[in-house]
């Protein structure tokens, strides 16, 4: 991404209005829908100073949802109109060839995707980005479909309901391989991808967002496949002491995460 901060990696891609926010593929114009079920989270211990606001329906909002380290959960929602404002294309590789805005992320995370891919391709694997940037709107539909599918109860512990969804923020990206069919499975944790991307993704200020036995931490199942930008000093500290975001924020503040 020669243009962002002088790399001398491939140069993103993004197509601007005239006052700065980046064009999507054109979609239906859809009124911002209510949550799918109620969503009241009791009081939360990860309510920082300055960094969220209640709503008046009593949900935690987050008042720096620019911030690298925003942290948001099922308990930490972002405003339902916050889209990053240096949303970027990165140039790594993608299982499909549409302009469509799951392949961007904010200009830091994806320079940042730019050299992990490098690094994995230069240890012999191919890995494929999937999913990075999604809106408010997008997420709602994609919970909602999955109630439809596997019920409410379930669909909580897999995917994230709108306002709280890493993706939301462009800070998040979902990876894949060939091996797995280009799909987003545990089975990815196993692959020579996977197994890369677990011991090497903090190199470059990533973290496996939802680790293997942190479910009652995060509040979601294990997700090999889901990476966040968080920076390579937070990344490191967190992998070397196998803390969750929620535990950092947990150390750092002194509150619990139970």
């Amino acid at each position: 991404m020669a243009s962002l901060a002088g790399a001398g990696l491939l140069t993103a891609s993004v197509i601007w209005l005239s006052g700065g926010a980046p064009v999507w593929p054109k979609q239906s114009n859809l009124q911002t829908p209510p949550p799918v079920a109620s969503d009241k989270p009791d009081p939360s211990p990860l309510t920082f100073k300055n960094t969220t606001r209640v709503d008046e329906e009593g949900r935690q909002i987050v008042t720096n949802p620019a911030d690298v380290l925003v942290l948001v959960n099922k308990t930490r929602n972002l405003p339902p109109d916050f889209v990053p404002e240096d949303l970027v294309a990165p140039q790594v590789r993608f299982p499909f060839t549409a302009h469509e805005p799951r392949r961007f992320m904010r200009a830091e995370a994806a320079l940042a995707l730019e050299k992990l891919f490098a690094g994995a391709e230069a240890d012999g694997l191919r890995p494929y980005a999937l999913s990075g940037f999604r809106a408010f709107e997008r997420q709602y539909a994609i919970f909602a479909a999955q109630v439809q599918r596997v019920g409410e109860a379930e669909a909580n512990r897999t995917v994230a309901r709108a306002g709280q969804s890493e993706h939301q923020t462009g800070l998040a990206m979902d990876i894949t391989s060939r091996e797995v069919g280009f799909t987003l499975t545990v089975d990815f944790g196993a692959t020579p991808e996977g197994k890369w991307l677990a011991a090497n993704a903090h190199r470059f200020g990533f973290i496996i967002r939802y680790p293997e036995g942190k479910e009652h931490i995060t509040g979601y199942s294990y997700e090999p496949w889901h990476i966040r930008y968080v920076g390579a000093e937070i990344a490191q500290y967190l992998f070397t002491h196998s803390l969750t975001l929620e535990e950092y924020f947990q150390q750092k503040y002194g509150f619990g995460v139970d």
